[in-house]
């Protein structure tokens, strides 16, 4: 009787235990989850040690981290990381949604970010500091998290990977107190310094998912010890805290869970002081070694400014392929970009022109070893056997788009010309190019907006500065009959721009002007020019851009010729608007490249927006000719366009505040463009020089004079 007394209690015990426990599963149910997507391309922060052991790049965004690069620049593995809070009852807060978000630099001369989310409801307060360790591929995220009013609160992490370029080829487990995921050859792991009181893995808008879960519950009730099937995981666990708790999350990367899990391990080991202190030493050290802010960032928010887009063009190099640097370290309008197909939507991927700039932009900070190191990686990757260059690649050479554009052929040798190299194995690659040019241009199947083919002032100009640097190169070289070809071609070319690409029969103004491309080379003849995104069908002479500025900044033509600025005035009175930080130009008028017109993201049809890189541009041409206070205004102007965390963006805002964007301010397309903050470091040091400092001399001395 006593015995069968004792069963029945037994089983009234562990029935209360089951319910009151939260329910555990071996293996989560619901692969592979709903489709998977990136995150919007406007960072306001990034990160990565100045040594290439440490082959991992962190990205920031709308107050949380999104894409973390590893183990090259070009392969994104993380969608986002952030912090939910609930009191375990009422309600659960995604810190993303539910807060007011600061960003800004914890010091100013490393790129260590700081985020600050308070909540709108005012009960908590978030702190996020951001390192990568310089022996490790680690992210380290030291978080202090205050209760503020209203407590006790609990605290989450909600981890959702995209490891190996992918958001639906994950499998998650836990581990030895961390949070581990692999894809193919690339893994990580998630860790706490104070441990976690609960983990679980599932799959994205499923009951599995801890999202779903806390937001249901206010609590983890579903906790999953692994997510075996391939798909979209979402990684939760709960951070013990109290109402003033500091912390270190660590996400390490490898190519094994293990590998990965000791990798984050060695990182918690050491310690935020410690690895933090190294993380911000090698930039410091950066920093004391190239040339010091010049004169024209005097002021202190300019100066800011300023080491912000060095520190940023040099954290835009990859680890593996030196001299690699890729165009952004995001995904434009990435929110509504599926997750599986990041390849052909992202710029994590080399431009043989955006390589250009910054390898320029190098130059001018004195770092000339980094440019070097980029024309290396053009001869050895890119270059192709008949010197032409493909329009874009990952990181290995492997073509993403597949057409081609003869500014990019052409912009190599005048950075070749630029470093001076006349080895002869630098030689053979120049003539190589030299003779692609001089045979299939000046007509370009795309010209510099990668949209349409035939005459462009601009990679005209490009091809023609070319030439006469090759040119130069090839009497170094002792081959003077290439030297002589290439002139002849150069100065027939530069006699025959005009007739190509000079309008004068458009209707934009009463008197002649350049037009964005030429179809044929016959400016005149009225022929269509099709606009792509969208954009229409329109007259080529009445479509207009700022390219033609290219051939005063690259010396084929006087700053002060009529047809340059009789063509300025036309551009300002067509794609110019000015800004609450000054005067921006759209690529060109009816562009398509853009939000649509209700703000919603660029998809394949939209609406062009207005290019902080092309204010710098025409700073450049302003210093040309002479007029150093504009320059300044159009320098402070780009300094204005970036965001809180000192990037320059692709795109900013068109028009009085819309759509839940700020006039001037950052789109959604990509922020930072490393060629705008390459654009706004060159201008910065020509206004102090007193002259544009990337016009190859041995081009302007043969057609401007002196």
């Amino acid at each position: 009787m006593r015995r069968s007394r004792w069963l029945v209690l037994l089983a009234c015990v562990v029935a209360i235990l089951a319910f009151a426990m939260p329910a555990s599963a071996q293996t989560a149910p619901g692969a592979p989850g709903i489709d998977s997507a990136w995150t919007s391309g406007a960072k306001d922060g990034l990160g990565t040690s100045t040594t290439t052991g440490s082959k991992v790049w962190y990205t920031l965004g709308g107050g949380i981290l999104n894409e973390v690069y590893y183990p090259q620049a070009d392969t994104p593995d993380v969608q986002d990381l952030q912090y939910m809070v609930s009191d375990g009852s009422t309600f659960t807060d995604e810190e993303k949604v539910a807060t007011s978000h600061e960003v800004r630099l914890a010091d100013s001369r490393s790129l260590t970010y700081q985020q600050v989310n308070t909540a709108t409801n005012g009960r908590y307060r978030i702190t996020k500091t951001y390192v990568t360790d310089p022996a490790r591929a680690t992210v380290l995220i030291r978080t202090r998290f205050q209760v503020l009013t209203g407590g006790p609160l609990n605290l989450y992490v909600l981890y959702n990977p995209s490891l190996g370029n992918s958001g639906m080829g994950d499998t998650g487990a836990t581990s030895d107190g961390k949070l581990v995921a692999s894809d193919g050859g690339v893994a990580d792991a998630l860790a706490s310094s104070i441990g976690f009181s609960a983990m679980t893995n599932g799959y994205s808008g499923t009951a599995s998912d801890g999202f779903q879960d806390l937001t249901a519950h206010h609590a983890l009730t579903n906790t999953y010890d692994s997510a075996d099937s391939a798909g979209n995981l979402v990684q939760t666990a709960q951070v013990p805290v109290g109402t003033d708790t500091t912390f270190t999350l660590a996400l390490g990367f490898g190519g094994s869970r293990a590998d990965a899990a000791s990798t984050a391990g060695a990182s918690l080991a050491q310690g935020w002081d410690a690895v933090a202190g190294s993380y911000q030493s090698g930039w410091h050290d950066y920093l004391g070694s190239v040339n010091p802010p010049p004169a024209s960032v005097a002021d202190p928010a300019l100066t800011q400014q300023y080491l912000t887009a060095v520190m940023t063009i040099k954290a835009h190099e990859d680890k593996t392929y030196r001299g690699a640097f890729v165009a952004s370290l995001s995904v434009p309008w990435g929110n509504a970009q599926n997750g599986d197909s990041c390849c052909v939507a992202g710029y994590h991927a080399v431009w043989a022109r955006d390589l250009y700039q910054m390898a320029t932009a190098e130059i001018a900070i004195g770092d000339s070893a980094a440019a070097n190191r980029a024309l290396d990686y053009l001869f050895t990757v890119q270059w192709r056997s008949d010197g032409s260059y493909p329009q874009n690649t990952r990181l290995d050479g492997t073509p993403v788009f597949g057409s081609l554009q003869m500014d990019e052929v052409s912009f190599p040798i005048i950075l070749a010309w630029q470093l001076g190299r006349t080895d002869p194995a630098s030689y053979g690659k120049i003539k190589a190019s030299a003779e692609f040019i001089s045979h299939h241009g000046p007509s370009t199947p795309e010209e510099r907006w990668e949209e349409a083919g035939g005459y462009s002032p601009s990679t005209i100009a490009a091809e023609i500065a070319a030439l006469v640097c090759a040119a130069d190169l090839a009497n170094a070289d002792n081959d003077p009959g290439a030297a002589d070809f290439y002139l002849r071609t150069a100065d027939s070319w530069q006699s025959q721009v005009d007739n190509w690409v000079y309008t004068t029969s458009g209707s934009l103004a009463g008197h002649g002007y350049y037009e964005r491309i030429d179809d044929n080379g016959n400016p005149n003849d009225g022929h269509q020019v099709g606009i792509a995104n969208g954009g229409g069908s329109w007259d080529e002479r009445d479509v207009v851009d700022a390219g033609f500025l290219e051939l005063a900044r690259l010396g084929v033509k006087a700053p002060g010729d009529q047809h340059i600025t009789d063509s300025v005035a036309v551009v300002d009175q067509t794609i110019r608007v000015t800004t609450p930080e000054g005067d921006v130009w759209y690529r060109y008028n009816h562009d398509g490249y853009g939000e649509t017109q209700a703000g919603a993201p660029f998809t394949g049809q939209g609406v062009g927006r207005l290019w902080p890189v092309l204010t710098g541009e025409r700073g450049e041409y302003a210093v040309a000719t002479g007029h150093q206070d504009a320059a300044q205004g159009y320098l402070v102007t780009m300094g204005g366009s970036a965001n809180a965390g000192g990037l320059v963006p692709e795109q900013v805002w068109d028009r009085q505040g819309a759509n839940g964007f700020t006039f001037g301010k950052a789109t959604g397309s990509a922020a930072p463009l490393a060629w705008a903050q390459a654009q706004f470091v060159r201008l910065a040091v020509s206004i102090t020089a007193g002259h544009d400092i990337e016009t190859p001399s041995v081009v302007a001395h043969r057609y401007v004079g002196g």
